[in-house]
C-alpha cells in the first residue's frame, strides 16, 4: 500500500536532510575505497529512484518527492561541511551549489519515475530497471578511465561499481527476461553518459 500524501510529503525533506548528511559523514571517515560512494552522482540517483520505488504512486507525486530528496540534500552537505569541519556556511548560495541544485531538478524528475515504472511491466520496467543499473556502469567507466592514468585506486572503484550494478540489477529487475532486457539498455546509457560527463567536464 502506497504511503499517504502527507507521509510522503514529510519524508521527501527529511530523507534529502539525511542524504546530505550522511554523504558528508561517509566523505569525511569511511576509508578509501569506499568513500568515493559519497562523491558518487549515482548514489544520489539511485536515492532518487529508492524514493520514487518506495512511494508507489503515480509519476508526478514520485517526481516532486525525489526532486526534493535532491535539492533539499544539496544544502544539508554543505551545512554538515559547516558544522563538522567550519567551512563557509556561505557556499550553500554558490553558483556550484546552485548548479548542483538545479542538476537535482533534471535528476529528481528521471530516476522519481523511473522508480515508479520499475513496479509496472513492459517496456516501463526495462528502462525503469536499467537506469540505476547504468548510472553505475557509466561511474565505473570513468574511473577505468582514471585507472589508465595512474589515478591510484581506481580499479577498486570500478570493481565497487560493478557489483552494486549487477546487486541493483538483480533486486529491481522482477524477472530473468527483464533483467536481460534491462542489462542491454543500460551499457549504451552507461557509454552515453560517460561520453556527455567527458565532455561536459572538459
Amino acid at each position: 500500500m502506497p504511503p499517504a500524501p502527507r507521509t510522503l510529503a514529510l519524508v521527501a525533506p527529511v530523507a534529502g536532510l539525511l542524504l546530505g548528511v550522511l554523504d558528508f559523514v561517509w566523505i569525511k571517515w569511511v576509508p578509501y575505497p569506499f568513500a568515493e560512494l559519497g562523491n558518487s552522482t549515482a548514489t544520489w540517483a539511485v536515492a532518487a529512484f529508492a524514493l520514487g520505488w518506495w512511494a508507489r504512486t503515480g509519476a508526478l507525486r514520485a517526481t516532486v518527492a525525489a526532486t526534493v530528496l535532491l535539492v533539499v540534500a544539496v544544502p544539508s552537505y554543505y551545512l554538515a561541511a559547516t558544522l563538522l569541519q567550519g567551512d563557509d556556511l556561505a557556499v550553500i548560495a554558490a553558483p556550484t551549489s546552485l548548479l548542483w541544485m538545479a542538476s537535482g531538478v533534471l535528476a529528481g524528475v528521471v530516476f522519481g519515475v523511473a522508480g515508479v515504472w520499475a513496479r509496472t511491466s513492459g517496456w516501463r520496467e526495462v528502462v525503469a530497471t536499467a537506469l540505476p543499473v547504468a548510472v553505475f556502469l557509466e561511474e565505473a567507466l570513468r574511473f577505468a578511465g582514471k585507472a589508465r592514468t595512474g589515478y591510484p585506486g581506481a580499479w577498486w572503484n570500478v570493481a565497487i561499481d560493478l557489483v552494486l550494478a549487477a546487486l541493483l540489477l538483480e533486486l529491481v529487475g522482477r524477472s530473468v527476461r527483464a533483467r536481460l532486457l534491462a542489462a542491454a539498455v543500460a551499457l549504451p546509457l552507461a557509454v552515453a553518459g560517460a561520453l556527455v560527463f567527458t565532455a561536459v567536464s572538459g
